[in-house]
């Protein structure tokens, strides 16, 4: 609308926010949900982990496509389609622990769709974004991500136990809903005159798909001309693009685990309920939103102000970012109690948000015009981590069992949060050594 007060780019940014929200509420609500519902017909730890896995398998084979679809159809479509099918199937399915075809069916489904999510996200901010303003905006968007698990986390719990695990699908699919609605209505592709140096900044209309008679047209002397050939060997050989893939492995890895498995070490490993450590258990997420931004917007300040070039400062975030957050994860089984082990997840989880001002923004950087290409590859190996991190510590806990049977000692719960504390260090390392803030695919 020609009477808005701020730049139509600024409400796309709040958009997407938005939506990272409404999708972590989802995944953190299931965790909650079903670890409920499954604990009260005796579900095994192992089970749970399968069930709590089969998201990361769906998701991860949409994670390419949807970086692809993004580029060829747009993002924008993508983006509404995916939230969509999601919602559908959340409002759909009765979660019945069970029912183990229908929940594993269900959750790969949710899955794939909001596999298209995060690519058709990075698609769209390249269009609107331009470089000066691209750590913020990516850090604010991301960081919905953290304020929707910390939302889901605080209120959650308490609608499981007043109206049900069911109650939670349908509140997930009604928030899709309503924020399908919100894109269909203010989101638009940007106009030509938003962006009259797109080419130059690899931003804008050149980011768009090109139909016949565009692609025409601008080979006829258009000044804004982009391949429409997506060099996939340079991608997959790139070691910059490398070095994003193993820290986006390592983040996901730690996240995930936190995310799936926290809500079973308060309640097991340190005997609290979750309903009795109120506003606390959701302290970890809340740090994730505040770090973020702070990462966003020192990052911007950095490059802007021209103190530090791009490569050193995407570096320099992500090695504080990981390095501290290597070191709190394994502190995390030390302290046994509930403010020791907020206290760590939550230094653990806001240090590896400071660190996505490194890595995550660094797809922009290197491929502004394929950013939702190179974030579907590495997001893919993101995904890997949720699918090994989170079955492999249900097995963990169910080997440690054998030993502890309550699973309420530190030692059941250690190599459980020394795996991404040390894959921290490896990938911080990486970064260091391979990664780079130059643009390296037109």
């Amino acid at each position: 609308m020609r009477t808005m007060k701020f730049p139509k780019r600024y409400l796309v940014v709040i958009l997407t926010f938005i939506c990272t929200s409404v999708c972590y509420i989802e995944r953190v609500g299931f965790s909650i949900a079903y670890t409920f519902a499954a604990d009260a017909v005796g579900v095994n730890q192992a089970s749970k982990g399968t069930i709590l896995s089969t998201f990361y398998y769906g998701y991860a084979c949409s994670q390419v496509p949807g970086g692809w679809a993004a580029q060829k159809i747009g993002g924008r479509k993508v983006l509404l389609l995916s939230f969509v099918l999601w919602s559908a199937t959340c409002a759909l399915v009765p979660l019945d622990p069970n029912r183990v075809f229908v929940m594993v069916v269900a959750r790969l489904l949710v899955g794939v769709a909001q596999g298209f999510i995060f690519p058709s996200i990075h698609t769209v901010l390249a269009q609107w974004v331009p470089p000066h303003e691209r750590s913020r905006s990516v850090s604010l968007t991301t960081s919905g991500m953290y304020l929707g698990a910390a939302a889901g986390m605080l209120f959650l719990p308490s609608l499981v136990k007043y109206r049900g695990p069911q109650a939670v699908f349908l509140v997930e699919a009604a928030l899709g809903a309503m924020w399908s609605l919100l894109w269909f209505k203010y989101a638009s592709d940007p106009p030509r005159s938003e962006h009259p140096k797109a080419t130059a900044a690899g931003f804008g209309e050149s980011a768009l798909p090109i139909n016949g008679s565009e692609k025409l047209k601008l080979e006829n002397g258009g000044s804004s001309i982009r391949s429409a050939k997506i060099p996939w060997k340079k991608i997959l050989l790139s070691l910059p693009v490398w070095a994003i893939v193993v820290n986006n492995f390592t983040f996901h890895y730690a996240l995930y685990v936190l995310m799936n498995w926290l809500p079973t070490y308060f309640e097991l490993g340190l005997q609290l309920s979750l309903q009795e450590m109120g506003s606390s258990k959701m302290l970890p997420y809340l740090n994730m939103f505040i770090f973020s931004n702070i990462g966003g917007v020192v990052a911007d300040h950095l490059v802007t102000k021209r103190i530090l070039s791009v490569t050193r400062t995407r570096k320099l975030l992500n090695t504080i970012g990981f390095i501290v957050a290597s070191l709190a994860l394994m502190a995390i089984p030390i302290f046994r109690t509930s403010g020791g082990a907020v206290l760590c997840s939550s230094v653990a989880l806001g240090f590896l948000a400071l660190g996505r001002a490194g890595f995550a923004v660094n797809h922009m950087d290197i491929a502004p015009r394929y950013a939702g290409i190179v974030m579907g590859v590495s997001n893919t190996a993101g995904t890997l981590a949720g699918i090994i991190g989170v079955d492999l510590t249900g097995k963990l806990l169910e080997a440690a069992r054998s030993v502890d049977s309550s699973l309420s000692s530190p030692e059941s719960w250690r190599l459980v949060f020394f795996i991404p504390g040390l894959l921290c260090i490896f990938s911080s390392l990486v970064f260091l050594l391979f990664s780079t803030g130059e643009r390296i695919f037109d």
